[in-house]
């Protein structure tokens, strides 16, 4: 299990290290070719994908109901990671700019929040949807992993997040 451990917080640090780098989620335009952030992003993808499916261990018929409803939640889960950062990427130029008042800050908090119970109700969702398609050990296991996912992000954001003035 310890190499599971290593090889979430590497990806896990990629994924931070995109979404404190992205600035928008606009996909190349065609003729063009892919931006670093879409290269990067799409690799993150692929390597979380490849984590999820080396330790869940699924039968070929859990793998054909698990990944569709895998990829339904990582969809919703870009939404909710967009609502976080449009809200550090608002509190980051009210910060840098020595704008932040007491309203703004509430309304962040407020923001932040609602983020939070967002991801929580999603989890809700999903863990019901996969309670009945794959056995709850291997809904626990899946969740586990976007959890401990989900806990280094974080960490790394607080990290590179300075507190309010």
């Amino acid at each position: 299990m310890r190499s599971v451990s290593t090889r979430v917080v590497v990806l896990a640090l990629s994924v931070a290290a995109g979404a404190l780098g992205l600035a928008s989620r606009a996909p190349a335009s065609q003729g063009q070719p892919a931006s670093n952030m879409d290269v990067l992003r799409d690799k993150i993808k692929a390597d979380k994908k490849l984590l999820v499916a080396e330790n869940l261990g699924l039968t070929d018929a859990e793998s054909k109901v698990f990944w569709p409803v895998y990829e339904d939640y990582q969809k919703e889960l870009a939404g909710i990671n967009d609502r976080l950062l449009k809200t550090i990427q608002s509190y980051a130029q009210d910060y840098n700019a020595k704008t932040l008042t007491d309203d703004k800050a509430k309304s962040l908090m407020t923001e932040t929040l609602a983020i939070e119970q967002a991801e929580v109700a999603l989890k809700k969702k999903y863990l019901d949807k996969l309670n009945g398609i794959i056995p709850p050990i291997k809904a626990a296991r899946y969740m586990q992993i976007e959890n401990k996912l989900r806990a280094i992000v974080r960490f790394d954001l607080a990290g590179n997040i300075p507190l309010a003035p």
